[in-house]
């Protein structure tokens, strides 16, 4: 069985095959580009950082959508351009990045399965350096953001109280808490990539469910399982097509992973992502927090 849609996945070969493609535009997603993008990336391809391209210069938020529309203009992509996005952390930021693309109604956007782990396997073609490409000013593409659908895509905290208060998580709406079981049960209160980004306290949003976003994917080269596998993983714990879903981390890029697993590689119609997530919650005054294992 293939994934529900196999369109918004490219593999290696794809990559190697479209890297002088004019409709084609390759780009690395990082956090930290200077442990990353700079060291070395693909050939051609340019660079998005979470903290500069993607989040709100002033307001924990997105970057607004002319400013988006800008920085599209910058690499040369335009409306009908072809976006591949892939990154460090296995994906991490380039999937928060595809979630983002399709909150601003961008058509054709996909991953590069294994993203940085498995070009760097292959031992595939690098560029290095720190300049800033040279096509980073006039590209002549022109790009507007139609559309922004905040509904199809995000969740705030205050619904998931609203739903809280209602019984409906567990039953109809699902939680699904994709950081690793020590931040879960509140045994630490930051990930290990982040040890000094702490939110004031630790656990989970009572009824959550902990399917780490690792399980997802294969170690070794970055690329996510095959169908069968992933269903297996989610279903086991109720996480089925029929309920609503609602997927969260820290600050919502290991969120958007599994987002983008459920969503696009199982075809879950209902999935959205609480950004907030951990960073919002664990930080709120008077919400409810549950520790230990169980949900």
């Amino acid at each position: 069985m293939d994934y529900a849609h196999p369109e918004v996945l490219v593999d290696t070969e794809w990559v190697v095959n479209h890297l002088k493609d004019p409709k084609v535009k390759i780009v690395e997603v990082d956090y930290d580009p200077s442990t990353a993008y700079f060291v070395w990336h693909i050939p051609g391809a340019s660079l998005l950082t979470w903290k500069d391209h993607i989040r709100h210069s002033v307001r924990r938020d997105f970057v607004e959508p002319d400013q988006f529309a800008k920085f599209m203009e910058e690499r040369g992509i335009s409306n009908d351009t072809t976006v591949v996005l892939y990154g460090d952390y296995n994906n991490w930021f380039a999937a928060y990045a595809f979630w983002v693309f399709k909150v601003y109604g961008h058509e054709d956007v996909r991953l590069f399965n294994g993203g940085r782990t498995k070009w760097a396997r292959e031992n595939r073609p690098t560029c290095g350096g720190h300049q800033e490409p040279h096509y980073y000013k006039e590209t002549g593409a022109k790009y507007v953001v139609k559309r922004v659908d905040w509904g199809g895509h995000r969740v705030y905290a205050w619904e998931i109280l609203n739903r809280l208060n209602k019984g409906e998580v567990g039953k109809s709406l699902m939680l699904v808490d994709v950081r690793s079981s020590k931040e879960y049960t509140g045994e630490i209160t930051a990930p290990p990539e982040y040890p000094n980004e702490h939110a004031q306290v630790g656990g989970h949003i009572p009824g959550a469910i902990n399917i780490p976003w690792s399980l997802a994917v294969n170690p070794d080269t970055g690329e996510f399982k095959m169908p069968d596998e992933l269903r297996r993983l989610y279903e086991q714990y109720g996480i089925t097509p029929d309920k609503e879903v609602i997927t969260y981390c820290r600050i919502a890029e290991r969120a958007s992973h599994t987002w983008f697993v459920l969503k696009y590689l199982l075809g879950y119609p209902s999935v959205r992502v609480y950004d907030g997530s951990w960073a919002e919650w664990g930080n709120m005054v008077g919400v409810p927090i549950k520790k230990g294992q169980e949900p």
